[in-house]
């Protein structure tokens, strides 16, 4: 047994499989979790699961004070950040150094360095990496992004500097959208990221985005582990992801290989991380960004490459030398599909609510990281993401038929999912033949016909209260669940209750696309309208999302801005 504990600041599927590697290491585990995440498995497989106050990631897993209270109190010696949430703060990653703990990952200065997007640019440009023109400092107004666009051309990409996950990312195709979508990609990475500096490049149209796994450790090694294809995406969102990346060059392949070493020993990188790059269609290949953690999508590359990388990662903090000095030679095929609560039929929009059943497929070349079961809550509070579906194979074409053997097995209830989009993509020619996917390929060449789903919602007010109780002269605050309260007659404070989205409205009514805040209302109330016509604005899930209006007519607004808005809640009517 270790004499190290490892505290996991993170929840779900990337919580439980970093509490398998300790298991595996025989490294003892501590878990976190926000009041709704009670009784989630990372609470439950975890040696110990400590509770952070809280409802929101805020108050929660983006508490570093608090976070760093409970590893004090556990007596936890290191910190892993999983991916999102504090994985790319470098602020976090020196707070657990200056507490004295050992932090699983990059440096502070490394994940400052690298998540500046025009400092990434400088590194990319110095190693001599492909990369398409851009600027080489932030935007102080739309003016200069306008000017860019009109000297080396349209598309072009705006981005947030300190962003990710495409997060403050805008594409401008017309010269006259320019200004707007500079204006909303500076809101959208301020709330975001706290920072709105935004950078423009050239857009590398119906490209595709291949990306390169890295590790290196604390000796000056780095190696490329492997490579892989997520192009695609929806909303700059990946849903499907493989290893190695299909259909490219050697010369592609050395090129990737080549420069993301020399990205990450430039910037003395430590630890695991990703270089991911653009790949147009007419074979130019562009540096994109270095992303400083683990990925979503990281089990495909294990499963091709034979190394464990969050194991690898702990060895990494350790001190130790990297457990291979070279590129493995890839072993068959791993596709990955995430399993997102999103609800295809309408937009893939997050849904939200108690999972009814959960039943996972088995068998040969099938690998599962979930982090629900049934009974699970899926909570608005968090990302979409359930689980991650990964198949192996000996082939690609034989991936793909496990995939559909697979997804045709797994049953999922209770919310919507993105299941059908999945089902449906396994039969399109130009991801299985062809293999002509880009990452606007969902949204500008798929169509599939999904049933509706009749979504649930998730319970509302507080899940936990806490009470002061005196044992053995001590006082101790403890916190139960409000349904036990319930239960025993003793509830105190906002009951819990189940709501079905079942309610009908009427035709006229314009329904919320999600779970969020009104930031703005595009059109007043009396304006006629055009069906499409963007009438609003919210923010959810750190993005911008349209209201659209659903036909024409005149508008009457029902709901102002800065308000709590439940997805389908009725926003405004349309009287046609």
């Amino acid at each position: 047994m270790s004499t190290h504990k490892l505290l996991i600041a993170n929840r779900g599927e990337i919580a439980v499989r970093i509490i398998q590697a300790c298991k595996d290491l025989e490294i003892p585990s501590i878990a976190v979790y926000a009041e709704e995440d009670i009784h989630s498995l990372h609470c439950k497989y975890a040696d110990e699961a400590w509770a952070l106050k809280g409802i929101t990631a805020q108050d929660t897993y983006l508490n570093i004070d608090a976070i760093l209270k409970v590893a004090q109190q556990s007596g936890a010696t290191m910190i892993h950040p999983g991916y999102g949430f504090l994985s790319e703060r470098a602020e976090f990653a020196q707070a657990v150094l200056d507490a004295g703990l050992i932090w699983i990952g990059p440096s502070p200065k490394s994940i400052q360095l690298l998540g500046d997007k025009i400092e990434a640019r400088k590194i990319a440009q110095a190693v001599g990496a492909p990369l398409v023109k851009g600027t080489s400092e932030p935007l102080q107004n739309a003016q200069q992004a306008y000017d860019f666009a009109s000297e080396h051309g349209l598309p072009i990409a705006i981005k947030a500097a300190f962003g990710g996950g495409g997060r403050g990312l805008k594409v401008a195709r017309d010269l006259n959208d320019v200004e707007a979508l500079y204006d909303s990609a500076v809101r959208e990475a301020v709330t975001a990221f706290g920072r709105g500096e935004c950078f423009v490049e050239q857009y590398l149209d119906r490209p595709r985005h291949i990306e390169a796994q890295i590790i290196a450790d604390q000796h000056g090694h780095v190696v490329v582990v492997g490579t892989r294809d997520c192009s695609l995406q929806r909303r700059n969102q990946k849903l499907v992801e493989e290893s190695p990346a299909p259909f490219i060059s050697t010369e592609i392949l050395q090129q990737i290989i080549d420069s993301a070493t020399a990205i990450c020993k430039k910037a003395n990188y430590v630890g695991a991380g990703t270089v991911e790059y653009l790949l147009s269609q007419n074979g130019m290949l562009s540096f994109l960004e270095v992303n400083t953690r683990l990925q979503v999508e990281h089990p495909i590359t294990e499963q091709t490459s034979g190394v464990d990388l969050v194991a690898e990662q702990i060895s990494i903090a350790l001190g130790n030398t990297l457990s291979i000095q070279s590129m493995p030679e890839p072993q068959g095929h791993a596709i990955e599909f995430r399993i997102n609560a999103e609800d295809p039929a309408r937009g893939f929009i997050p849904a939200f609510g108690e999972l009814t059943e959960f039943s996972a497929p088995s068998g040969l070349g099938v690998r599962l990281d979930t982090g629900v079961i049934q009974g699970s809550l899926v909570s608005s509070h968090f990302d979409s993401l359930l689980a991650k579906l990964i198949i192996t194979a000996p082939t690609r074409q034989l991936a793909i038929q496990r995939a559909k053997r697979a997804l045709s097995q797994f049953k999922i209830a209770g919310v919507a999912t993105v299941l059908p989009f999945h089902q449906a993509v396994l039969n399109e020619p130009d991801f299985v033949d062809e293999f002509n996917v880009h990452t606007r390929w969902i949204e500008q060449d798929f169509s599939a016909d999904y049933a509706p789903y009749q979504r649930s919602q998730q319970r509302h007010g507080a899940t936990m209260q806490y009470v002061d109780l005196e044992i053995d002269g001590k006082l101790h605050q403890v916190g139960l669940p409000l349904a036990l309260l319930g239960a025993l007659g003793q509830q105190s404070g906002v009951g819990i209750h189940e709501a079905v989205s079942n309610q009908s409205h009427s035709s006229n009514a314009v329904l919320a696309p999600m779970n969020g805040v009104i930031t703005q209302w595009k059109a007043e109330t009396g304006d006629l309208v055009e069906k499409g016509q963007i009438i609003g604005l919210m923010e959810a899930m750190k993005m911008e999302v349209p209201i659209l209006a659903h036909q024409a007519g005149i508008l009457t607004i029902d709901q102002v801005c800065q308000v709590n808005i439940q997805a389908d809640d009725v926003v405004a009517h349309i009287k046609a």
